[in-house]
């Protein structure tokens, strides 16, 4: 039997695979985040569109200068990087939402319930959750992102761990700290982009 129109293929997207990074003020964990994430995915080409938001993000707020000098020293350009407001319509236009903290993947979802429900995780979470096996045999990266958000969504809640996947709000801290939850914040993206580009190796 045939799928219907709107029911998803797995390993098949039309189309960039979006992400959406998400913290409080759109400064610090989210940009990092973004950036790091679209540095380690250049290799393939318009295949990702990754950006930010912040749940209190005011618009137009340059990228906190701490962070945007640990993002280099990661690798990360942070040329350019400005607050936003997450809003219902970056939600729903995007394919996998990734909050610092469990408050953000909850403010993503209650937003859009039905489409963040199971797209919406935190960074460290969906880093953890991820199985390279659940993307085998496709060899798209775009594809294998939606197939790993997938078998993630499904295995959630059946890990039997209660593991902190926060990343702490860094304002104001010390810069160690802050340094600290930068590479708390590259642990996980270094996860996602191999799970999503192993088969490009």
């Amino acid at each position: 039997m045939l799928p219907s129109p709107s029911a998803p293929v797995p390993g098949q997207v039309t189309g960039p695979f979006r992400v959406l990074v998400v913290c409080t003020g759109n400064l610090h964990r989210s940009p990092l985040a973004e950036r790091l994430l679209r540095a380690r995915l250049a290799g393939s080409p318009g295949a990702f569109e990754v950006s930010s938001a912040g749940t209190a993000g005011a618009t137009g707020t340059p990228m906190d200068p701490v962070a945007a000098s640990l993002l280099a020293e990661l690798g990360g350009d942070p040329r350019g990087a400005l607050a936003r407001r997450l809003t219902a319509a970056l939600v729903e236009d995007s394919d996998l939402v990734l909050g610092a903290a469990a408050e953000h993947r909850e403010a993503a979802v209650r937003l859009s319930p039905v489409w963040a429900l199971r797209r919406a995780f935190t960074l460290r979470e969906f880093a953890r959750l991820l199985r390279a096996e659940d993307a085998e045999g496709v060899t798209d990266p775009a594809g294998r992102a939606a197939a790993l958000v997938e078998g993630a969504a499904a295995r959630r809640g059946n890990t039997g761990r209660a593991d902190d996947d926060d990343v702490a709000d860094p304002h104001g801290a010390p810069l160690e700290t802050a340094r600290e939850v930068a590479l708390r914040i590259a642990e996980p993206v270094e996860r996602i982009s191999a799970a999503v580009l192993a088969a490009a190796r």
